[in-house]
């Protein structure tokens, strides 16, 4: 990894891994659904394992300005990760879904911004974070399920204007948030975890899906994640991959306009000019 530093109106994401990017945007940096355990489960010591370390280190991330925490799955919500973020790292804040809160604070952040699908503020260095609705659910237990909020986030600048989905099936959410924004210049899109169909199908997109969500949007460019990090479901690990690559030729949509990132490669974006 190498740490870059976008120009005036230029966003770099960097997928970490799972769900996990550094977006830098508008002289903010944030970081989404951490995740730096070896495990998705409780104490980051149970669950499925890692097939690949986080492809940044924890040293190597520049100053965090915020945490967006999309929902608590174990695969986006990690404990430890957030503990060290908010305790050794000294991230100011986090901002996440109704419920939450309790858990973030116990964490250790100070400033913690509970939101509604919808909600909008302030976010560091003049950007605006609104937080967006998805079609999942939640839960860290059996007897706790959806009782917090699970959603997706929008982080706009004059210049730009970023969209990280979260966890979402395939539904009517996409049309109304490209709706809303107009121009979301890059859509941080899922595209793994999702067979068997007939289970996953609501809760998870498949890459047919997620392309499809890239059109609902009218994104400029998408990059997929969740993918590549764990094995949650029963495709393969690199199948998401190549079935995105055939979704893509299906729909007709230019492979260049939809990026399969590496891990731990900074991909820069700039809106184009009037």
């Amino acid at each position: 990894f190498r740490p870059v530093t976008p120009a005036r109106g230029e966003v770099a994401v960097t997928f970490i891994g799972q769900a996990t990017f550094l977006i830098q945007i508008g002289g903010a940096a944030f970081l989404t659904d951490p995740v730096y355990s070896d495990h998705a489960g409780p104490f980051g010591r149970l669950g499925p394992k890692r097939v690949r370390p986080p492809a940044v280190r924890m040293e190597d991330l520049p100053a965090i300005d915020a945490v967006l925490l999309s929902h608590n799955h174990y695969d986006h919500l990690d404990a430890p990760t957030l503990r060290h973020l908010a305790r050794r790292r000294g991230v100011p804040q986090v901002m996440t879904g109704l419920g939450n809160g309790p858990m973030m604070r116990r964490a250790g952040f100070d400033a913690v911004h509970e939101l509604d699908w919808w909600d909008s503020l302030p976010g560091p260095h003049g950007t605006r974070i609104t937080f967006v609705p998805a079609q999942h659910w939640s839960s860290r237990t059996p007897f706790d399920r959806r009782r917090t909020l699970w959603g997706g986030f929008v982080v706009e600048t004059p210049d730009a204007a970023v969209y990280f989905a979260g966890d979402s099936g395939y539904c009517p959410h996409f049309k109304e948030i490209g709706r809303r924004f107009g121009a979301i210049d890059v859509a941080l899109l899922p595209i793994g975890a999702y067979e068997p169909r007939w289970f996953m199908a609501a809760q998870h997109m498949n890459p047919a899906d997620a392309v499809r969500a890239h059109r609902d949007l009218g994104a400029r460019h998408s990059v997929a994640m969740h993918f590549g990090t764990f094995q949650l479901t029963a495709e393969g690990i690199d199948a998401p991959i190549r079935a995105l690559h055939h979704a893509l030729a299906e729909q007709s949509v230019d492979a260049g306009r939809f990026a399969i990132p590496g891990f731990g490669e900074p991909l820069r974006f700039r809106r184009p000019s009037a």
